[in-house]
């Protein structure tokens, strides 16, 4: 249940330093939760979970009556740079292709010129070798970020941090998946005021709709599904608590 995970509900700067997992939950996220049991794990068990899609936050106002406030990837993705920039600090990014990553690199040159910057591509496929992950592990540890943006879509990317955190040498480990490309431009972003009303969903389904389809008309109508039969439950629960107390 959506109820089991512990959502974040402050602001970015409430986010303590030091070695922390960041992840980011949405409906889709929430679904392919509900199968994948080492995925479920991993967002139950980082440091904080961030209320990526606006589902996420209408659904925590109807099954606890608790208003929070959505915080993207992207949210996180220049609140950590603009923190970096203040402080000199490291950042390394894991995933995508060398092409975004040297437009990325570019660009964070040339905008937050503090930041020591260093990236690693993975090779592209489902499921890394022994060889793969000493590499990309290697290659973290001997730069030793502040912070670790890892971009490689949910759920690959979590699992592969969660199962991995113990052996990595940085600071904040952030999964923001396809951040990387809306910053490297390789992939347009909604509008801010589109992002403001909660339909930045409707936009990407808009923009890419074979690859989108399934996730936002299929997936979304599940989550909804799920959602409701939370609440269901949770009422029957509060009736049968009454009726114990009486």
């Amino acid at each position: 249940m959506l109820k089991e995970f512990s959502i974040f509900d402050q602001s970015l700067s409430q986010i303590a330093d030091g070695k922390k997992l960041i992840n980011t939950i949405n409906a889709h996220c929430y679904i392919l939760a509900l199968t994948d049991n080492f995925y479920h794990e991993a967002l139950l068990n980082c440091d904080v979970l961030l209320p990526d899609g606006i589902s996420i936050v209408h659904a925590i106002r109807w099954l606890n009556g608790k208003r929070i406030k959505k915080i993207a990837g992207a949210d996180l993705f220049f609140y950590e740079l603009n923190r970096l920039q203040k402080t000199g600090g490291k950042c390394f990014f894991l995933g995508s292709t060398d092409k975004t990553l040297t437009k990325i690199n570019n660009r964070i040159r040339k905008e937050y010129p503090n930041i020591k910057v260093q990236s690693y591509s993975p090779p592209y496929k489902s499921e890394f070798s022994d060889e793969d992950n000493s590499s990309m592990i290697d290659s973290i540890n001997s730069f030793q970020p502040d912070v670790l943006m890892i971009g490689m879509t949910a759920p690959k990317q979590e699992k592969w941090a969660y199962k991995n955190f113990d052996k990595l040498n940085a600071g904040h480990v952030c999964c923001i998946g396809a951040v990387f490309d809306f910053y490297a431009g390789t992939v347009g972003r909604a509008p801010k005021w589109l992002i403001n009303i909660g339909f930045e969903w409707l936009y990407r389904l808009l923009r890419e709709p074979k690859r989108m389809w399934r996730r936002y008309l299929i997936g979304n109508s599940k989550f909804i599904w799920q959602i409701f039969k939370e609440l269901i439950y949770n009422r029957n629960e509060k009736k049968s608590d009454s009726f114990k107390a009486s």
